[in-house]
């Protein structure tokens, strides 16, 4: 208020640049934590064209047998998207994550 800014200039200027780090680790967290969830889906989505990926790999494990190459394949693709998602985004996943807790 002192320099002539208003709320959102504060906002935007110093505040955002500040919770870069914090908000990029939630957002990263948030989304590996949403792409992995599997018992909702398969609570609610009785159809085979609308299952996520992770619940489509649980159907492939049945009772009596199990397709490993299947299931390991599916593993694979599945993991690829949070690795490339985390390559992009790891200096501030790591710094957001280092600079947790840290009392300034």
């Amino acid at each position: 208020m002192l320099d002539g800014c208003c709320f959102f200039q504060i906002y935007y200027m110093i505040l955002l640049p500040l919770l870069k780090p914090a908000l990029s680790s939630l957002a990263i967290l948030t989304a590996i934590s949403t792409f992995k969830d599997l018992m909702w889906p398969l609570i609610v989505n009785n159809s085979m064209e609308k299952m996520t990926l992770s619940a489509g790999l649980a159907m492939l494990i049945g009772e009596h047998t199990t397709y490993y190459p299947q299931v390991m394949a599916g593993g694979i693709i599945a993991i690829l998207p949070m690795i490339v998602i985390f390559f992009l985004f790891q200096k501030q996943f790591v710094e957001g994550i280092a600079t947790t807790g840290v009392k300034q």
